[in-house]
């Protein structure tokens, strides 16, 4: 008797149960095995690389208060070239491959995991994860913008694309200030062959208790032999300590940090208790434009960053390194690139880079702070010193804005050395960028030009239309993108204004305002219609042309002057910012311009129109061509008329889409009920009906010219339905490509099956090489064309859209529309080389389909008439990007189509060559020969 047979069936139930329980616990646990054998390996031997260095000694209990790092200690890195083409942390489960230029900003960040004391007094083993990463951005969720800021705060937010992680493992010794750590991270090569990186991490200087020339210093060594391909060349590491730091140069009084500064306090801002300095600098921008004395240029006694240097610096950017919230104290970095704009992205650079300590002196509402200056004798970052602390700096927030004065922070750089010291430069002033509020109660605006505006508007003003409404100035409508065009009335680019105070009052909906409340009573309190004209300042951004440069530019004005809410009239008097790197006067200001706008009826279908033209003669080297401009507010009217115009484009897409699938469809019914009218189909035709159906579903159109944010928020106005919608059309489009193909496919096959379609190939062979010159040269005029126009723009400074619109890319697209509008030129050619009058296209395919292409010009017209392109940026039917759309094209691409179809028809009735002279009408017959068979 078997083994079998001596258990019960419940009990070989239970046992068979038991038995693929064990299975499954094997294989798990040797699946997982094999994870973690693949995401640790095995970390070299801390003895024959650290002990020299720091002693190795048995852990014993962990520790939470003689720590080297904090949980996230941030710094700099430089070297490392070929680590990240394709790199990232075995421990994440998803390969990224992404390339990175050596001159990108390179941070780091060590993140402590456990720290433990050893038998050796002073000497405590840690475990920690260094992650290297060549450039971060940050997502700050609360005011939903990106932030590019040095800020310790977001640590927790890094994108980790592209970063490489190491597990560590090493003893650091308190007494000596040294760190020592080895471990390893697996990798993938340019190959996508994966390779494990070992590694040693020194580091100096890692003390218990830090001050402003603190630094600490290390670098970071391959442990695989320099054949290996994973052998990479030493890194040199810096970091500022945040570990128990003594704010040892602001600790003084700080009176006489800021002595010899300006008593501003009258009119600088309070900081209340309930905002900190922290709030002030931990979100947003943090840059600023640097105002020398006159006179002054890269020579002595005038550079913040000492001789050498080879630059004078035009920007500062502050980059937080940590903020006390319990008392009014920081530390930061001022960096000082060599570039007219401060990007965090830039090569980290201790050379142009100065570490400070700062506290807010409540007594004079400022800023006191203390900076001092790194210098580097080589290229690497281990031989970074902290020496010279003899910089001072004031900062405040002014209390009182005007059209001359409107940055948010502004304050002084000086050395307390002297004259002629060694490292001493004249006091440099510096300021925020204008118009950017930082939410600190208390700010207050003082009109100096609303006389002046009001005596420059329209003495004829427009006639108040009874029970006619137009928008009040605490409403949405206030803020507005604009279309900018010359004089001649072409359009040079986009614009954006917003107000930055109504009366004295700053909008709680703002776009320059940080988020932070208002300063004062919000507008909205109380839906008071204003009678009255009333006082109002602008921010407005746009491109010009200088005619004396002749060249453009982008402008910021700051206006200020009167809204009439009884006729929508706005005039204002303009002022642009004329400073440069080496000067400070106010009377570089240009006020002489003014602009007028004039708001439609809140029920009525018109846009804001605007007008901005300079004063001075034309002579003048700041004199600027006229502008006018027309825009309309995102909120209200323009949203729900898009949302209607993109409904009845679906609408339109959908219906067209389906009839080509019904068109199509005719077609390969018609061919089967008649198969002898294969060979007299173009092969050329089809392709090109295929491949312009192809294209919309691999390349996505509408994503190209439609930002996400503002589909977001024209589907939440939809409800929803227009995403769903666009679901069916692709759905359609999908079904009317696949017909398209399987037409293709049936007369491909029936060109191959039949062995008596010589001619046909030949006939087909030369319609090809007559169509390829005509299509070439035609795109190569359209090469031309955009890549004149795209200099053109390039010169000019447009914006991203008008560039976009002016590529190359979408002039080739364009151009590909047009030939699918002209898919019938290569039926005709084939035609006359068969001079045959076969009914080989059925009428409804070759006048259906030509009636769908020329749909979208049609509808071009009509909504170049009752909406404003200017601001319509999507579009779910017939898309610029994929045609040639104007008044021109919209009446010749129709008469051609008609003029295709018509000579099709008159081809199929008469002859191939019908339509051509009579000497070129001569018959040249392809007629099968008949075959015989044997008996």
């Amino acid at each position: 008797m078997s083994f079998s047979m001596l258990i019960s069936p419940s009990s070989w139930y239970k046992l068979s149960w038991l038995h693929s329980t064990a299975t499954f616990l094997v294989f798990t646990t040797l699946f997982y095995a094999n994870i973690v054998s693949c995401s640790h390996p095995d970390i070299p031997d801390y003895h024959d690389n650290c002990a020299k260095i720091v002693p190795e000694s048995p852990p014993t209990s962990p520790e939470f208060t003689t720590i080297p790092f904090p949980p996230n200690q941030e710094g700099y890195f430089l070297g490392g070239d070929g680590m990240f083409s394709h790199s990232n942390s075995r421990s994440n489960s998803t390969r990224y491959y992404r390339y990175y230029p050596s001159g990108e900003r390179r941070v780091l960040v060590i993140r402590s995991h456990h720290v433990h004391s050893t038998d050796l007094d002073g000497v405590y083993k840690v475990q920690a994860s260094l992650i290297l990463q060549p450039s971060r951005s940050s997502y700050y969720v609360e005011d939903v913008t990106y932030s590019y800021s040095y800020s310790p705060q977001v640590i927790s937010s890094w994108s980790e694309r592209g970063v490489l992680s190491l597990e560590l493992e090493g003893f650091w010794s308190k007494s000596t200030g040294k760190l020592c750590m080895v471990g390893s991270s697996s990798t993938y090569s340019h190959e996508g062959k994966a390779r494990v990186l070992q590694a040693l991490l020194k580091l100096n200087d890692v003390k218990s208790e830090n001050e402003i020339t603190s630094l600490i210093r290390g670098t970071l060594e391959s442990l695989n032999s320099a054949d290996d391909s994973s052998y990479f060349k030493p890194i040199s590491l810096l970091m500022f300590p945040r570990m128990n730091y003594i704010y040892t140069e602001v600790s003084k009084e700080l009176d006489s940090v800021c002595t010899g500064e300006i008593d501003d306090a009258k009119s600088s801002l309070t900081l209340p208790l309930s905002k900190s300095i922290c709030s002030v600098f931990s979100q947003g921008s943090n840059s600023f434009q640097l105002m020398y004395a006159s006179g002054c240029d890269s020579a002595k006694n005038c550079n913040p960053l000492g001789e050498g240097v080879g630059f004078l610096p035009g920007v500062m950017s502050l980059s937080l390194i940590e903020c006390l919230h319990d008392r009014p104290s920081l530390r930061f970095l001022l960096e000082f690139p060599n570039s007219s704009y401060a990007d965090y992205y830039l090569p980290f650079s201790p050379n142009t880079t100065l570490v400070a300590e700062g506290s807010w002196n409540s007594k004079k509402n400022q800023l006191c702070i203390v900076a001092c200056r790194i210098s580097t004798a080589t290229n690497s970052l281990n031989s970074s010193l902290v020496e010279d602390c003899s910089i001072r700096m004031s900062l405040r927030f002014p209390s009182v804005w005007s059209v001359r004065k409107n940055s948010a922070i502004v304050g002084h750089i000086w050395s307390n050395k002297g004259a002629n010291e060694s490292g001493y430069f004249k006091r440099i002033r510096f300021q925020s960028y204008r118009g950017v509020l930082r939410g600190i109660p208390g700010l207050k605006y003082e009109y100096t030009f609303v006389d002046r505006a009001t005596n420059s508007c329209l003495k004829k003003q427009p006639a108040r239309k009874k029970e006619t409404q137009y928008p009040d100035a605490n409403s949405y409508d206030m803020q507005f993108d604009m279309s900018v065009k010359n004089s001649s009335g072409k359009r040079i680019g986009w614009g954006y204004a917003s107000p930055l105070f109504i009366g004295d009052q700053i909008p709680v909906w703002n776009g320059y305002s940080m988020p932070f409340s208002s300063s004062r009573n919000s507008l909205h309190e109380g839906k008071n219609q204003h009678i009255s004209p009333l006082n109002i300042s602008y921010k407005m951004n746009f491109p010009s042309f200088n005619s004396s440069l002749n060249e453009y530019s982008q402008v910021e004005i700051f206006a200020e002057g009167i809204y009439d809410p009884e006729t929508g009239v706005m005039c204002m008097v303009g002022c642009r910012y004329l400073g440069s790197n080496n000067h400070t006067d106010d009377d570089l200001m240009d006020c002489e311009f003014l602009v007028n706008l004039e708001f439609p009826p809140v029920d009525s279908n018109n846009y804001i129109q605007g007008t901005m033209k300079s004063t001075r003669k034309e002579s003048d080297p700041h004199y600027l061509q006229p502008l006018s401009f027309s825009a309309v507010s995102f909120n209200g009217r323009y949203a729900r008329e898009s949302i209607l115009r993109m409904d009845l484009e679906i609408i339109m897409a959908l219906v067209s889409n389906t009839l080509v699938c019904f068109f199509v469809g005719y077609q390969i019914f018609y061919l089967k009920k008649h198969p002898n009218m294969f060979p007299y189909i173009s092969l050329l035709m089809l392709v090109v009906l295929t491949l312009g159906h192809m294209i919309p579903l691999v390349l996505n159109i509408e994503a190209l010219f439609f930002s996400k944010q503002n589909r977001q928020s024209f589907q939440r106005g939809s409800g929803g339905l227009l995403e769903m919608n666009e679901v069916i059309v692709r759905a359609v489009t999908m079904v009317a490509f696949l017909l398209k193909v399987r037409l293709l496919q049936l007369v491909l096959s029936a060109r191959w099956a039949d062995g008596n379609s010589k001619a046909s190939w030949i006939a087909e062979k030369k319609t090809l090489y007559l169509s390829l010159p005509l299509y070439i040269t035609g795109g190569l005029i359209a090469f031309y064309v955009n890549w004149r126009n795209d200099n053109i723009g390039k010169d000019m400074n447009y914006t991203y859209i008008y560039n976009h619109q002016h590529s190359l890319w979408l002039g080739l697209r364009s151009y590909a529309g047009l030939i699918l509008d002209g898919f019938l030129l290569p039926q005709i050619i084939l035609n006359i080389f068969h001079n045959s009058r076969e009914n080989a296209l059925s009428c409804f395919f070759y006048i259906g389909t030509t009636f769908v292409r020329l749909l979208p010009h049609t509808y071009d017209l009509y909504r170049a008439h009752y909406y404003n392109d200017d601001f319509d940026w999507s579009y779910m039917y017939a898309n610029p990007a994929a045609d040639y759309y104007s008044t021109a094209w919209d009446v010749i691409i129709p008469l051609g189509g008609l003029l295709s179809a018509a000579i099709i028809y008159l081809q199929q009735r008469n002859g191939g060559r019908c339509f051509l002279p009579k000497r070129f009408n001569e018959l040249k017959v392809y007629e099968k020969v008949p075959v015989t068979s044997e008996p």
